[in-house]
């Protein structure tokens, strides 16, 4: 019976509405234990009619094992998975042990239940009720939440319920949730004069109402404890009413009651979540529990053992369980250990036998280092770690049980829980005897540290992790240094700093000292290295090399995608504009086809820079639309999460000063916080780009000091045209002059058209007016053609500037036109007006860009239009957007109303026509 609960039931009737119409939604239900949460959802399903209905009930004891509740939960359309795009298909297989295959991303296995969930409700609109999620294994918490996020326009209702006291179990935050209260007073009244079968005193109802607040369940326990004169109030009520946690002690008292076979099946049941009639009786012959056992539970309605295992209560579970002894918690467990098949559920079966152990095993513990090495193969990291840490508990060797520890350790950083990492690793340290388990402690310490966010303290450790490792790995030796050079860039270390410069003559030492050909890996070691001890001309050489393999590829994709990201800033030192630019797509096509959204997030970052600079401003928008959302699917948070403070370097070209002002304010408070000082430069060389766009000269000038003074990688030498420009604006001079000596010193070392084309833009504001001239048509000749637009209309309104001093209106008006209009163009808002500004100032005036008709559309809607556009399908579209194809569909369609158009091709051939009228690409990612 379901009394009151109008607000809850309207809010499901407005889901089951919408997804009958064809729309998706999610709500979570939170409250207390009793509540009624399982109830609704029992409304829903009954709501349903027409649905088809996905049912999943969390269990604490599946906790441990990854993927399990997912599992459970698709097991009815797994016939369907040979319809996935194959990639989604392994993944997916992968995950939930169906198939071989490599370590699959966890957010592709989310897309993969997406788009397996989304073909499902096309054929019939799909309900999916999810009870106690707080209990639901990691893995399959992560996938459901990445799932409820994406949901659009499939046609698909997704219901949770979770406990308020323990929901941080589960990441539900940003989803629509629904708070459920106790009853309203006059309801509650009903329901116990329904139990109670006689008169209800009014006083006695009050105080019971006060006391278990209206919870349906403590109100059904509680009139079911009082006696018949009780509530008539003949008798006086017991002191304290017997509720809160003693219903699972009145659920404890009434399984007390059974017999002791009954007992014994129910402890049986309530050990193994998978709810397996077959295993269950299997376990019971095991124990020698006769067939009719079951019959006193079933006649009391605690449980119920058909089609599957299945209590009356979460808490009927949680009674039987706490209230058995240690001893018969292991009979059972080492029974259904004996039920469970090796070969399909050999996880389950470890985990039993591992529950079931009284003490040091190593056959167990080995089966459970088994059972590891497969859930870390399928991502299951968290169960992974929890697997080798009960190993390590169980095994008797002490080098081996560190070992152990430091296994789970690892698996604990992976999955991003490093406090949990830290203790295992403390754990660990004391029994690790050989020189090899001691360095691989220390490395992890790195990883753990980088994790916490403390890349200071992850680059001293490294390099420990790395003088260890010399005379064992040197190959591994050297890839630590280079995350510990990585960590101190992160950190906001520069080379002056004493840490910086022992990482880096460490390296240099190691790198001395073989003499086989290098990695790509060293050659970045050794050319970041040079970058920090020696003159810039000695980096040069070895980042040149190691940019050209990985251009070539001859590197193993492995490789390619964990160091591509240190390419692209090896590029960007150099100006290889076009190295850098290949790089950043390579590594977010490498992400996509793999799944890897965090690595998407970065590479979509890297893009976004590399776009900006490029002056494809719009792109640039569009990366980091995407990389918030991806963020907001994943569950990162913060500004690193949400925003990335790259971005404000697009605000500054846009000359956006609130919101660059904003977002540079809100990266400076979380570096504090978080004592991550990596963003901190770029964020003040992208200021720097603002306020000389805006004329602001000082500012600039205070703004790219900073910079120049820490001189960190890929934004050092970036940062130098802009000093130059803002110090000779303010007549600082000598500023100006160290910065082109800096630049002077790279541009002939890198000798790129580029950087000597920068170089001589940045020389023609320094010399005399005799000598400028020359100088401003090198500049952009050396710029013309190259992949820095935004640098060479710069190089046009430098020039036309110094025209209109030079008080030759007619050519300074040619060179202010061009500026104006290629700014005008990749809407560098700031830049533009200044050269209006100065064209004015010439006697002429500038034509205005009109407004697209593609403004109207938001970032999702362009990249779907994009896509489409170059000819890419509804699921290669929903593949690399993480989307469904419905929702594909459902942005195709707002997109042609938009434009007018009726068709792809039409689509198509708007947005050629664009991009040839402007002179642009506005694909960002493909």
């Amino acid at each position: 019976m379901l009394l009151d609960r109008i607000e809850e039931r309207e809010a499901l009737d407005r889901l089951l509405d919408a997804v009958r119409s064809g729309e998706s939604g999610t709500l979570v239900l939170q409250g207390e234990p009793g509540i009624g949460k399982t109830a609704l959802v029992n409304y829903a399903a009954g709501a349903a009619g027409d649905l088809r209905v996905l049912r999943l009930t969390g269990v604490e004891s599946e906790l441990g094992l990854d993927f399990a509740g997912l599992h459970q939960l698709l097991l009815p359309v797994l016939s369907r998975l040979d319809r996935l795009p194959p990639p989604q298909e392994r993944a997916l297989g992968s995950a939930l042990g169906l198939s071989e295959g490599p370590t699959p991303d966890r957010f592709l296995v989310g897309l993969a239940v997406l788009t397996l969930l989304a073909d499902v409700a096309a054929e019939r609109k799909l309900l999916i009720l999810i009870d106690d999620a707080q209990w639901l294994d990691e893995e399959t918490a992560a996938v459901l939440a990445f799932v409820a996020r994406r949901l659009h326009a499939e046609g698909i209702g997704l219901v949770f319920t979770v406990r308020d006291d323990i929901g941080d179990r589960v990441s539900l935050e940003g989803l629509p949730a629904l708070q459920v209260e106790g009853l309203p007073e006059a309801a509650a009244y009903e329901l116990m004069q329904s139990l109670a079968g006689g008169r209800i005193d009014e006083r006695v109802g009050e105080r019971i109402v006060a006391a278990t607040r209206a919870n349906p369940l403590a109100l059904v326990e509680l009139s079911g404890e009082l006696s018949a004169t009780e509530l008539a109030g003949a008798e006086v009520l017991p002191e304290p009413l017997p509720i809160g946690s003693r219903l699972e002690e009145r659920y404890g008292r009434r399984i007390l009651s059974l017999p002791a076979d009954t007992q014994l099946l129910m402890l049986l049941a309530a050990a193994d979540p998978a709810g397996d009639t077959h295993v269950l009786w299997r376990a019971a012959a095991e124990l020698g529990i006769p067939a009719d056992a079951a019959e006193a539970a079933e006649d009391e309605g605690l449980l119920v053992l058909f089609p599957s295992v299945r209590f009356s209560h979460p808490l009927v579970r949680s009674a039987v369980y706490a209230g058995a002894s240690p001893a018969d918690r292991r009979r059972v467990h080492a029974a259904l250990a004996a039920a469970t098949d090796s070969d399909t559920d050999a996880d389950r079966r470890a985990w039993h036998r591992a529950t079931a152990a009284i003490g040091p095993d190593e056959e167990v513990a080995a089966e459970l280092e088994r059972a590891a090495a497969g859930a870390r193969r399928r991502g299951g990291y968290a169960a992974s770690a929890a697997f080798l840490e009960r190993a390590a508990a169980l095994t008797p060797d002490a080098r081996r049980r560190g070992e152990r520890l430091l296994g789970a350790a690892a698996a604990e950083v992976t999955r991003g829980a490093p406090g949990k990492a830290a203790e295992l690793l403390d754990d660990a340290n004391p029994r690790l005897r050989d020189p090899m388990g001691r360095a691989r402690a220390l490395r992890l310490r790195g990883d753990i540290d980088f994790a916490r966010g403390n890349a200071a303290e992850a680059a001293r450790a490294y390099l420990f992790a790395g003088r260890a490792l010399e005379p064992l790995d040197e190959r591994l030796a050297c890839e630590t240094l280079l995350w510990a050079l990585a960590s101190a860039t992160v950190a906001g270390l520069s080379g002056t700093d004493e840490g910086v410069l022992e990482v880096a003559e460490a390296a240099r030492a190691l790198l001395a000292r073989s003499s086989r050909d290098p990695t790509v890996a060293e050659l970045l070691l050794a050319g970041f290295a040079a970058r920090v001890t020696a003159p810039y001309a000695e980096a040069v050489p070895p980042l040149r090399r190691a940019v050209a393999m990985l251009g070539d590829g001859d590197v193993g994709d492995d490789v390619l995608i964990q160091l591509l990201g240190l390419g692209w800033v090896g590029a960007s030192e150099l100006l290889e504009e076009e190295a850098r630019d290949a790089f950043a797509r390579r590594w977010v096509r490498m992400a996509r086809e793999q799944g890897a959204l965090t690595r998407l997030s970065q590479a979509l970052t890297v893009l976004g820079i590399s776009e900006a600079w490029a002056g494809r401003l719009d792109a640039s928008d569009a990366c980091f639309a995407e990389r918030r959302e991806i963020n907001e699917a994943i569950g990162f948070s913060g500004v690193r999460g949400w925003n990335s403070p790259h971005q404000v370097i697009v605000l500054a070209w846009r000359g956006r000063e609130a919101e660059a002002r904003a977002l540079a304010n809100a990266v400076l408070l979380e570096a504090m916080e978080r004592r991550h000082a990596d963003n901190i430069d770029f964020v003040r060389y992208a200021l720097a780009v603002l306020d000389v766009g805006l004329g602001r000269y000082d500012s600039a000038r205070d703004c790219a000091l900073r910079v120049f003074e820490k001189d960190p990688p890929y934004v050092g030498i970036r940062v130098l045209p802009e000093l130059v420009e803002a110090a000779v604006r303010t007549g600082d001079r000598k500023a100006a002059a160290n910065a082109l000596d800096r630049l002077s010193e790279r541009a002939h070392s890198i000798g790129t058209s580029w950087a000597l084309g920068l170089l001589a833009r940045c020389r023609a504001q320094l010399v005399d007016d005799s000598e400028a001239e020359p100088l401003y048509r090198k500049a952009i000749e050396q710029l013309a053609g190259s992949l820095l637009a935004p640098e060479l209309a710069r190089a046009h309104l430098l020039y036309g500037e110094w025209l209109r001093r030079q008080r030759r209106r007619r050519d300074a008006r040619a060179e202010l036109r061009i500026a104006h209009e290629m700014f005008e163009r990749m809407g560098g808002e700031a830049f533009a007006e200044r050269a209006r500004t100065e064209l004015l100032a010439t006697g002429a005036r500038a034509r205005k860009r009109t407004d697209e008709t593609r403004d109207e559309l938001t970032q999702q809607e362009k990249r779907v239009a994009q896509l489409a556009a170059e000819g890419a399908t509804n699921a290669e579209i929903a593949a690399q957007l993480f989307i469904s194809p419905s929702t594909v569909q459902y942005h195709l369609r707002k997109v042609f109303r938009k434009l007018g158009v009726r068709s792809r091709t039409q689509l198509a051939r708007m947005f050629l026509r664009d991009e040839q009228a402007h002179g642009r690409s506005t694909s960002p990612v493909r």
